[in-house]
């Protein structure tokens, strides 16, 4: 897997809330994380993540890939 083990919060510990998935391209948010239909892509070891409309435009470039500061 590509994903760390989660690790328990230790007791007394306030969690922070979980924040929703921003298209790194629009700007357009997801507040429940990101829908199956997006796109991640690991850039300079970090992941972002495109949405459905950024990502269709833009297909050529990603199946190329091409980083998103080249699109």
């Amino acid at each position: 897997m590509d994903q760390p083990t989660p690790r328990p919060t230790p007791p007394g510990h306030k969690a922070q809330p979980r924040r929703g998935t921003v298209c790194a391209r629009c700007g357009t948010e997801a507040p429940d994380g990101a829908p199956p239909t997006w796109t991640c892509s690991v850039e300079n070891g970090t992941r972002q993540f495109f949405c459905v409309a950024c990502a269709r435009a833009n297909l050529r470039a990603i199946e190329g890939r091409l980083d998103s500061s080249w699109w």
